[in-house]
C-alpha cells in the first residue's frame, strides 16, 4: 500500500474526527429539544389566554354638574345657618347620564328637600358629609325609577360644600 493510504487510515488521524461526531449530536438533540420546548410552551400559552375570562372594559365616569350651586337654610333650631353645595352626579352609563339631564330639574328638586333637612352638627363631621351623599344618591336613583328611567347612578359627589 502507498504511504498516503496508510497515513489517511491510521488511528491517529481518526481520533479528532470522531471526538467531535458525539459534540455534533449532542448539540443537535439539545436544539431539538429546546425547540420542542419552545413549541410546547406557546401551545400551553395560547389555551391559558383562550381559557381565561375575558375582562369586561370599564367605561370611563362621566359627570353632570346640577348647576347653580344649592344654597339651604339647614334644620338647626333658630335657622340662621345654611349649606351651600355645588353637586355632580357620577355615572357610567350614558342612558343613565341622559335621564339624569332630562329629570334634573326634578332631581335639582328632591336634593334642594334633601339638604334642607340637614343639621350643621351633622354635616361638621366627614361621616355625616358621606352619609348625605349617599342619601343623596339614592334619592337620584329613586327618582329615575319612578320615572322609568336607568338608574345606575354611581356617586353624587360635592365638588365644593360650605356649612355657615
Amino acid at each position: 500500500m502507498p504511504a498516503a493510504t496508510v497515513a489517511a487510515k491510521s488511528p491517529a488521524a481518526e481520533q479528532p474526527s470522531r471526538r467531535v461526531w458525539p459534540w455534533i449530536l449532542v448539540l443537535v438533540l439539545l436544539a431539538a429539544a429546546g425547540g420542542g420546548g419552545w413549541w410546547w410552551w406557546q401551545g400551553q400559552q395560547a389555551v391559558a389566554e383562550e381559557a381565561a375570562p375575558a375582562r369586561p372594559t370599564r367605561l370611563p365616569a362621566q359627570y353632570v354638574a346640577i348647576e347653580p350651586s344649592f344654597v339651604v337654610n339647614l334644620a338647626d333650631p333658630g335657622g340662621n345657618r345654611y349649606l351651600q353645595a355645588d353637586v355632580q352626579v357620577v355615572s357610567r352609563d350614558q342612558a343613565t347620564i341622559d335621564a339624569v339631564h332630562a329629570h334634573l330639574p326634578s332631581v335639582r328638586n328632591r336634593l334642594l328637600l334633601l339638604f334642607g333637612q340637614q343639621e350643621s352638627a351633622r354635616l361638621a363631621q366627614r361621616s355625616g358629609k358621606e352619609r348625605l351623599q349617599d342619601t343623596a344618591r339614592e334619592e337620584v336613583r329613586a327618582l329615575l325609577r319612578s320615572e322609568g328611567a336607568p338608574d345606575k347612578v354611581e356617586a353624587v359627589i360635592f365638588t365644593s360644600l360650605v356649612t355657615q
